[in-house]
């Protein structure tokens, strides 16, 4: 596997990360994954677009080369033979020795690399079972940084109970999930969570948002409680890597029927439709 590291790609087996990295030592860094369908970069710009703001909002200075980077990611890609999979970008601070406050002459660190990945078409299909748990993250998770260890445990305790997914409450208003936003669908509204500080933005999200025009679905971007979700029709998620998926069980409650539901399916075809018409034939 090869490895770009700020604007050289370099093999695996020779990068280091050094121990005096404040990505390392304080998950002082941020990041994207972008996924790649038939080689094409899947929403690039907006994934971009997201990437600078999350380094202007923790003040950290964008790497040298950088009006390089699409370029470099597609010599990654090409080098890599991967046709379908993801790319994962990540910017730390950089190297200083240990203190809290930012340094002032540490240079940015780069890394991006590309894995295969297949579509988890019986995810998809099928629908995954969620559980709910306390959301214990940080007030800035509009923010895509390194600092995932609550996302990390919630996915966890999901693991840990039969589970795909964990869906977090805030007090008692469903913000997101572990590693996805929230959708919830009852009658002809589709309620989610309105974008602040309590949730990523997702781009599968903004896509989803954008598709939404193309059904009977009202968007209703308003806060809901636990109580709600678990009496809706349909859930669903949205993410990089399950695209659009149905929630089915929710703390072994079944949701409508325990099906995918009707809109949740328009939105999956709207989507695959999205894909069609962006892909090269």
């Amino acid at each position: 596997m090869n490895i770009l590291l700020n604007d050289e790609i370099i093999s695996r087996e020779n990068v280091m990360v050094d121990i005096e990295d404040r990505g390392y030592q304080f998950g002082d860094g941020i990041y994207e994954m972008i996924r790649i369908y038939d080689g094409l970069l899947f929403e690039w710009e907006a994934h971009l677009e997201r990437l600078v703001r999350s380094a202007k909002e923790l003040m950290i200075p964008l790497p040298k080369g950088m009006e390089v980077l699409q370029k470099n990611i597609h010599l990654l890609m090409k080098e890599s033979g991967v046709l379908n999979g993801s790319v994962y970008i990540q910017i730390t601070r950089g190297v200083s020795p240990r203190k809290h406050h930012f340094p002032e002459n540490a240079d940015p660190v780069l890394t991006a690399y590309v894995r295969e990945m297949e579509r988890p078409l019986e995810q998809i299909r099928n629908g995954i079972k969620a559980i709910t748990t306390e959301d214990i993250r940080w007030l800035r998770v509009d923010i895509k940084s390194l600092n995932l260890l609550g996302n990390v445990l919630a996915k966890q305790k999901a693991v840990e109970q039969g589970a795909s997914e964990a869906i977090l409450v805030r007090g008692d208003i469903v913000t997101e999930a572990s590693s996805s936003n929230v959708f919830a669908i009852r009658g002809q509204e589709c309620f989610t969570h309105p974008t602040n500080q309590f949730i990523l933005n997702g781009i599968t999200r903004q896509v989803v948002v954008r598709l939404m025009e193309s059904t009977n679905l009202t968007l209703v971007e308003t806060p809901f409680t636990k109580e709600a979700l678990m009496e809706m029709d349909e859930v669903f998620i949205t993410n990089t890597g399950l695209e659009v998926c149905p929630v089915i069980e929710i703390d072994e409650q079944l949701i409508g029927d325990g099906m995918p539901g009707y809109y949740t399916t328009q939105l999956q075809k709207a989507f695959e439709t999205l894909l069609l018409e962006l892909i090269p034939q």
